[in-house]
């Protein structure tokens, strides 16, 4: 992995925010792959991609400096990928690497790890195969002392299993971060002096003096979230107008003061009396309302609201040709099962222009997507392509778990046989000193005002998807735990709300699903259904009307809109990969006649002989004057040697003898 790090020289004018910006480009000449499509060469980044440039920058954000505003740039190229290894884990310690050895202002390193779980015990850095067979995939960073950000998706494990890789894994970053030092003191340079966006303690002070109790007084009348925010810019605008009338103050630096006097007052409010913006205690869920096909041509449908919080949540099925083709630096080249998230300006009463999926909304999408991925039924089971695509209609924190919740009633709404229910909840953190407080379903100003966003989903039985991001530099094992087990009490009251609504998967599909069976047959079986050329498979689907899928694991997925014709191709299907049983009958056709008998073809390129002596129930003189070529005749499979020669029986069916009995006969003669 190279791993880049620049600083601009200058600072950004007008700029209230760090501009970070963090870039992963998966060379596919690392994987020794040519990128498909048509240009043949790597484009926008793809969904693994952007996901790995937002696990990069999540933990290093926190460490700048707060007043930096010169553009930093990270950019890291994966030059060389086994297929064996996420790369992912290595692009974190290269950005780190990176930036301490540079002359940029930051305060690590960091180190990171992947966890996982196998047979109980807990693996570092597992392989792509490793994590299929872990019950734990478990990404953290951390600094020497304390953890920065944790990822994990997992089947429905314990929150004391989560604690404890979380202390297995900071124990075992420390090694990436001796190196990291070590690199400091042979490599790294002077940090660079920079033009510090801080605004002066005068002017903090003065817009404090006049803000202060106004929030306070603003807060005590608990105003829903418009009205709250209208009352703060009208404040904000008087305060603006008093400032900057003579231009002694720039209106920017006079909002930032007002900011920090705002964050203070909520802050202060919650560690002093328990009491949030909107009146609730640290522990309470907003009120929740649910619904479940609420799409008449959907697939299945649900909505979630919590607070002013609202997902509706849209569930397709397809066939297995419908999975997204993967053209990474992964082995994976399918995915089945995808969850989409959207979220227009219209969801927070903005106006911008669309531009296309973001990376929040990327990354959101995919977070959802994990938590639910433990409970989605095998492709066995349920041989359909899943698409899930949650439109987020009002926003006010933690839509993503609202995602999560409505991907649930969707999904149940569908008939989709899911494991469990999951539900979701996001929770946040406000901490002064040795002061903290740990909030449960935080909106969006305790977000914004927050010290932690930390989303837990998971089923009754356990935990399947988390993600802490913190803009401290760091939180104990004790803060991680309690919320935790704050989160658990609030998941399950979540899942009690959302059963009210639909408390178990449905039986059947809606009438206008495609119907899909799957059935297995030998590997070695394929070729028959596909035939010279692809011959029979196109003769199948064009006689019957059913679309023929198959896998490489010898599963075929048989989908139809009929079930008539899905019966008559599975039908065919079975009987080209059908293999001969003893003391079966069948009816085949005559397709050899020799003096010593008659050999039918039972199956599809299948024959057995019957003797002449067992081609009826009296002494047969000539097999001609029996049977002719050509002819259907039915018969019993009475013997099969180890070169595979077929030996049959059409006196058995006529007399209606057991295998014993025609066998027995058989050997009389």
């Amino acid at each position: 992995m190279l791993g880049t790090a620049t600083m601009g020289d200058d600072a950004r004018d007008g700029m209230d925010f760090f501009p970070l910006t963090v870039n992963y480009e998966a060379r596919m000449y690392a994987g020794g792959t040519i990128p498909g499509g048509f240009f043949r060469r790597e484009g926008r980044p793809g969904e693994d991609a952007t996901l790995t440039a937002r696990l990069i920058d999540r933990p290093l954000r926190p460490l700048f400096p707060k007043d930096l505003r010169n553009t930093v740039q990270l950019i890291l190229y994966a030059l060389s990928a086994d297929g064996k290894q996420p790369m992912d884990i290595i692009g974190l310690i290269a950005a780190s690497a990176s930036l301490v050895i540079s002359d940029i202002p930051w305060d690590g390193p960091i180190g990171a790890i992947r966890v996982g779980r196998i047979d109980g015990e807990f693996i570092a850095y597992p392989t792509f195969e490793e994590i299929k067979e872990s019950d734990l995939d478990l990404i953290m960073a951390g600094s020497r002392d304390a953890i920065l950000t944790v990822e994990s998706n997992s089947k429905e494990v314990s929150e004391e299993v989560i604690l404890a890789a979380l202390e297995w894994g900071q124990e075992a970053i420390q090694p990436l971060i001796d190196v990291q030092e070590q690199m400091i003191k042979e490599l790294g340079k002077t940090k660079k002096e920079y033009q510090s966006f801080k605004i002066s303690d005068d002017l903090k002070a003065e817009v404090r003096s006049k803000a202060y109790d106004p929030i306070t007084d603003i807060l005590a009348k608990e105003y829903e979230k418009v009205e709250f925010r209208q009352a703060l810019d009208a404040l904000r605008e008087n305060i603006l107008e008093e400032l900057t009338a003579d231009d002694a103050a720039l209106p920017g630096d006079v909002k930032e003061a007002f900011e920090a006097a705002l964050k203070e007052a909520i802050r202060t409010r919650v560690l002093d009396t328990g009491k949030r913006a909107d009146g609730r205690d640290l522990t309470k869920v907003r009120d929740i309302w649910c619904d479940v096909d609420t799409s008449p041509r959907a697939h299945g449908s649900g909505i979630f609201t919590r607070g002013q919080t609202q997902v509706m949540t849209f569930t397709t099925l397809g066939t297995p040709r419908d999975a997204q083709m993967v053209d990474d630096l992964s082995p994976q080249d399918s995915k089945r099962y995808m969850h989409h998230y959207n979220f227009p300006p219209f969801c927070v009463g903005e106006v911008r222009f669309l531009r296309g999926t973001s990376r929040r909304e990327v990354g959101h999408g995919a977070l959802a997507e994990r938590a639910l991925l433990p409970v989605i039924p095998s492709e066995e089971d349920f041989p359909y392509t899943l698409r899930l695509v949650s439109e987020v209609l009002s926003s006010n924190g933690s839509s993503s778990m609202a995602s999560v919740c409505g991907s649930t009633l969707s999904l149940m709404d569908t008939g989709v046989p899911i494991k469990a229910p999951v539900a979701g909840v996001a929770m946040g953190l406000v901490m002064a000193g040795d002061r903290y407080a740990v909030l449960t379903d935080i909106q969006g100003l305790e977000d914004h005002i927050g010290d932690m966003d930390f989303k837990v989903a998971g089923t009754e039985e356990g935990i399947t998807a988390l993600q802490m991001d913190i803009k401290l530099k760091g939180i104990s094992p004790k803060v991680m735990s309690e919320a935790m087990a704050q989160a658990k009490v609030a998941r399950s009251f979540i899942m009690g709300e959302m059963l009210k609504t639909i408390s178990e998967t449905r039986s059947d599909l809606k009438n206008h699903v495609p119907r899909i069976q799957a059935i297995r047959v030998p590997v070695d079986k394929i070729g028959a259904i596909i035939g010279p050329g692809g011959k029979t498979i196109r003769d199948i689907q064009e006689t019957t009307g059913a679309r023929i899928d198959i896998n490489d694991e010898g599963i075929v997925f048989i989908s139809s809109d009929d079930g008539e014709s899905a019966r008559m191709a599975k039908e065919r299907i079975e009987g080209l990969t059908a293999t001969p049983e003893i003391g079966r009958i069948y009816t085949g056709r005559i397709v050899g006649i020799k003096t010593f008998g008659a050999f039918v073809q039972i199956l599809p390129g299948i024959d057995g002989l019957v003797h002449i002596s067992q081609l009826d129930s009296s002494h047969v003189k000539n097999v001609e004057d029996v049977v002719s070529f050509g002819d259907e005749i039915t018969v019993m499979v009475t013997e099969i040697s180890r070169d595979g020669k077929i030996r049959l029986s059409r006196q058995a069916v006529l007399e209606g003898w057991s295998l014993e009995e025609a066998q027995q006969a058989d050997r009389k003669k």
